[in-house]
């Protein structure tokens, strides 16, 4: 399985609930971690979320029910009309970066996780104990 340690791309995928929204990517997992923001949060429903970011340009995102919310300036989410599934962040900071719901991988859910974002937005009321590093910016 392609994680930011093994520098061997590996075909990844996956899908929204419905499956309506699908994407594909053969890129090198460039980063993965938990995000504890505000913005995600909201986005989500959860007190975090835990995405992968891989190259956009060899990724493929799309399906007839695909849509956009642009959450704050320079960013966009995608998500399906249909179910509501999130499905993606791109900020325009990271123009080339795509980061996709880890939950949303198809099989081998096994993305080597490797830090916090945000974590000075973390929420109070949830425990995590892991040894990963906390940031308070993202990636």
């Amino acid at each position: 399985m392609t994680d930011t340690g093994t520098g061997k791309p590996m075909a990844l995928s996956g899908h929204c609930l419905c499956g309506g929204v699908h994407y594909r990517t053969r890129s090198l997992v460039r980063s993965a971690g938990h995000c504890h923001c505000e913005s995600c949060r909201r986005a989500a429903s959860s007190p975090v979320t835990t995405f992968f970011t891989v190259l956009r340009e060899e990724t493929e995102l799309g399906g007839d029910s695909l849509r956009y919310y642009a959450s704050s300036p320079g960013v966009r989410r995608g998500f399906c009309g249909t179910c509501g599934s999130p499905m993606s962040f791109e900020t325009e900071r990271r123009a080339n970066e795509i980061d996709l719901y880890v939950a949303s991988l198809d099989a081998g859910l096994s993305v080597t996780i490797k830090e916090h974002w945000h974590w000075d937005e973390h929420v109070d009321w949830l425990t995590i104990v892991d040894d990963l590093p906390k940031g308070e910016g993202g990636a």
